[in-house]
């Protein structure tokens, strides 16, 4: 089991390497994903504080949701912390996939948080 651990580990080295490079000074939309719910953070770096979060474990959403583990679930949370960065005066941001692919879940996510008015 820590083989699987240690490559995403991996994984997630390698992606924050080239995010850090790329950020220009811009908060971190970092993404995490498990079996039975989805989390997102917007992390300034600079301060090494949190910006704005959301989960689809938030009042909000949690009785509007069947499960917290599909892609309507990850739209709900990626809209959700657009409102929530945009009240806390962040619009630009760099999206930390946190290793994983850039498919499903992820990827509706960072679709909703495109429509809610982040830019990435």
């Amino acid at each position: 089991m820590s083989r699987k651990f240690d490559a995403l580990d991996r994984r997630k080295a390698r992606v924050r390497r080239a995010l850090r490079a790329a950020a220009n000074g811009r908060p971190r939309l970092s993404v995490f994903r498990s079996s039975k719910q989805i989390y997102v953070q917007v992390i300034d770096d600079a301060q090494g504080r949190t910006l704005a979060s959301a989960s689809s474990l938030d009042k909000d959403l949690k009785g509007n949701l069947k499960t917290g583990a599909d892609v309507a679930a990850a739209s709900a949370v990626g809209k959700l912390v657009a409102e929530r960065a945009k009240a806390a005066g962040v619009s630009r941001v760099i999206f930390d996939r946190s290793g994983y692919r850039y498919h499903g879940r992820v990827k509706a996510l960072a679709d909703a948080a495109r429509e809610g008015g982040l830019d990435f």
